[in-house]
């Protein structure tokens, strides 16, 4: 019942925020923002990025692992 609740209440905050995000959008530059772009508990489609595989995932470590000068994590 209480999930009920939340989702009821993301609805509403979820199509609001909609709202106020298409009345500020240039509609030259991309599609009309919707509910469910804003609601958490949705599932949310792939946006076609590079997929994480055990390929890419040193390039990751790389970008948000600091490592000091004797290759020691911080």
């Amino acid at each position: 019942m209480s999930t009920a609740r939340v989702d009821s209440e993301w609805n509403h905050t979820a199509a609001l925020l909609a709202q106020i995000a298409n009345a500020h959008r240039d509609p030259k530059k991309g599609r009309a923002h919707k509910p469910d772009d804003y609601h958490p508990l949705r599932a949310r489609r792939s946006s076609g990025g590079i997929p994480i595989t055990k390929k890419n995932i040193g390039m990751l470590k790389k970008i948000f692992i600091r490592e000091d000068r004797h290759g020691r994590r911080q």
